[in-house]
């Protein structure tokens, strides 16, 4: 059954947080201002949400807490130093935050303390990603690398050097693929052999991505158009003019039999689609709208526990997370023989013994 009611949230250029809620169970679908939260003295740079808390992050090197559940601010989290890039909850529990200070933090959501802080890129951390199984992350950096983090002891498993300097990566639904955004180009890896099975070229600079299922891909950037590209043909497959300016953020959620994907622009528009995802796509239509009058920057969806839990359950498909971590890391030990030299490149006695003593 679907929600009834869905929030947005959208981050902006003037420091402000905005929390709509939607209902769902009309043809035309209204927004209506849920609250307004102005904890930071920057620009709101990352927003992520889980069933209870929205977090904000900012220039202002602070993570901002909002309970959704009391409808008060909840602190911040000071960690970090320098902007935060991202944010990224995993199940409940569990809150990831990266930064300019190449930092990856993993925070417990019960007493909001850092379980782990870890040096995770020399440059700066701009984008990570959990597994569907939440045993492992992606990052990638400013060191022109992708790492792979097992979140159980807070250690690299592998790391990958991707001679760019990537700005998103994304994890499919599935766990078995993920993409590796650099400028304007979608670079699809398989799990299984870690390389590049396809590269998606937008013709701007890109600014979000968002896997609709395992093999759809939503792809924003710095033109006012969407474009849906299947992953596996790696090429845009349907495309649709979403706004005036430029889209800054892309965030979907699956409702019933259609997807429902969510775009925010910095010409202060944030809009709900309607787009089923059959063999042949055709363009969504769009559900409704709300004029934030703001200059955005990210966005987020918020969804009840009841859709949440469905979401979560169906990830692994059919292996358990152990299964998963287990098959990761079997692909992890063929891959660091074979990418020895980059390795050694990093920290030359700790790697190699490592891959020799498995």
């Amino acid at each position: 059954m679907a929600a009834a009611v869905l929030g947005l949230i959208a981050g902006s250029y003037e420091q402000v947080t905005f929390g709509y809620r939607v209902k769902t169970d009309e043809e035309k679908w209204s927004a209506e201002a849920d609250f307004t939260h102005h904890a930071h003295t920057a620009t709101v740079s990352a927003v992520a949400a889980s069933e209870r808390f929205v977090v904000t992050g900012s220039k202002d090197e602070t993570i901002q807490l909002y309970d959704m559940k009391k409808r008060t601010d909840h602190g911040a989290l000071l960690h970090h130093s320098g902007s935060i890039t991202c944010l990224e909850f995993y199940g409940t529990a569990h809150l990831l935050s990266g930064g300019e200070d190449g930092l990856l933090c993993v925070w417990s959501t019960r007493k909001w303390e850092c379980l782990k802080s870890i040096k995770a890129h020399k440059g700066q951390v701009t984008s990570l990603s959990v597994h569907p199984s939440g045993k492992l992350a992606l990052s990638v950096g400013t060191d022109k690398t992708l790492r792979t983090w097992n979140l159980i002891n807070g250690r690299s498993a592998f790391i990958k050097n991707i001679k760019q300097n990537a700005h998103i990566v994304r994890w499919s639904p599935d766990g078995d693929k993920y993409v590796v955004v650099v400028n304007d180009k979608v670079d699809i890896y398989d799990l299984e052999t870690a390389s590049v099975m396809g590269t998606i070229t937008n013709p701007k600079r890109i600014s979000s991505v968002k896997f609709l299922n395992n093999s759809i891909l939503a792809v924003a950037g710095d033109d006012e158009t969407v474009r849906l590209c299947d992953v596996g043909k790696a090429g845009c497959v349907c495309e649709f003019k979403a706004h005036e300016t430029r889209v800054k953020a892309v965030d979907s959620l699956m409702m019933d039999d259609y997807c429902v994907v969510v775009t925010a622009s910095n010409d202060g528009f944030i809009k709900m689609w309607r787009i089923h995802l059959k063999e042949e796509l055709e363009p969504p239509t769009l559900l409704g709208e709300v004029n934030t009058t703001a200059r955005l920057t990210c966005l987020t969806l918020w969804k009840p526990s009841s859709v949440q839990q469905v979401a979560e359950e169906a990830a692994p498909k059919a292996t358990t997370s152990e299964e998963l971590a287990q098959e990761l890391l079997k692909t992890k030990r063929v891959r660091i023989a074979a990418e020895e030299v980059i390795l050694e490149d990093e920290s030359k006695p700790k790697k190699k013994k490592k891959a020799s003593g498995k």
